[in-house]
């Protein structure tokens, strides 16, 4: 560990340029998955443990649309579009039965949900890893000692672009002003008419969507497995957690943060800390938070 801080900090400074781009990269696709995420439980009060593999879900339509000749690039549409289906389709026959009730039925729906998704993948897509060649070429800095795969541009360009329109839709559109006068005050929105059953639906499929896109993205960059979904769950709760529900600028600050957390946790302490490393950012906000609500705290006389 002293030799890898001494690489970083003392031979090749240089490194560190590398650490930053790839923690942007990397966050700007958390960053898609936890507002996804930030909507349902602020909207629905749902806690969605199958996020990740909503991701991963999407990835592998991207993978199957890869293999009919269309560049993953030009099925974002087509993955948006399938995932919101199918968004709509749990609500349905899951979400809507237990929005309801307590948190408890939600969380172990939501799970015996991922559980699903798992095992289906796994039958037909196989346990191996897949991956997508997307055919960028990679950029290099500093005499080749930085090295910039134009695809992980592309998809910071993209996922940038998305969550844009997404912003745009939620404060210009009827059903994004419905949207958020259902998180605000569900019962009054239903006084004034709005349909919260369907806001509901159309939550939930939006959230299918955008981890649709971001699924097409980790399929681009990283590598698919049908059982790697949980490892972007736990990231998209501990950013989710960390910045609180309705702070979409909090939200995309944590998931920089946390991409260039895991980049030096990977380098500095191996890879098998990289995930971790979001377990311990969640534990030090939430400490955090402690001492300054104990500070505050006063008396009541």
């Amino acid at each position: 560990m002293l030799d890898n801080l001494q690489l970083l900090f003392v031979y090749a400074p240089v490194m560190n340029v590398q650490m930053i781009l790839d923690g942007i990269f990397v966050g700007a696709v958390f960053a898609l998955s936890a507002y996804g995420l930030a909507l349902v439980w602020g909207v629905m009060n749902v806690k969605n443990l199958a996020q990740g593999d909503f991701v991963i879900l999407g990835g592998y339509v991207a993978f199957s649309l890869y293999k009919m000749g269309v560049h993953p690039v030009l099925s974002i549409p087509i993955v948006a579009v399938v995932m919101f289906m199918f968004g709509w389709l749990v609500y349905i026959s899951i979400i809507r039965r237990v929005i309801d009730n307590d948190m408890f039925v939600s969380l172990l729906a939501t799970f015996g949900l991922s559980l699903l998704l798992q095992q289906v993948m796994n039958l037909i897509y196989g346990p191996e890893v897949q991956t997508i060649d997307s055919h960028f070429p990679i950029a290099t800095m500093f005499d080749d000692f930085v090295t910039i795969p134009m695809v992980k541009v592309v998809s910071l360009i993209l996922a940038a672009a998305f969550a844009a329109t997404v912003v745009i839709f939620m404060k210009k559109s009827r059903m994004g002003q419905a949207i958020r006068a259902t998180a605000q005050d569900a019962r009054a929105a239903r006084v004034l008419g709005i349909n919260t059953d369907n806001v509901f639906a159309f939550t939930f499929s939006l959230n299918a969507s955008i981890c649709g896109v971001a699924g097409v993205l980790v399929s681009m960059i990283w590598v698919l497995q049908p059982f790697y979904g949980i490892v972007y769950s736990l990231r998209t709760f501990a950013i989710v957690t960390a910045a609180g529900l309705g702070n979409l600028p909090a939200v995309i600050g944590m998931s920089f943060a946390l991409g260039w957390v895991e980049q030096y946790a990977g380098i500095i302490a191996g890879a098998e800390w990289q995930v971790a490393a979001a377990v311990f950012m969640l534990l030090g906000v939430l400490m955090w938070r402690q001492i300054q609500l104990r500070r505050q705290r006063q008396v009541v006389r």
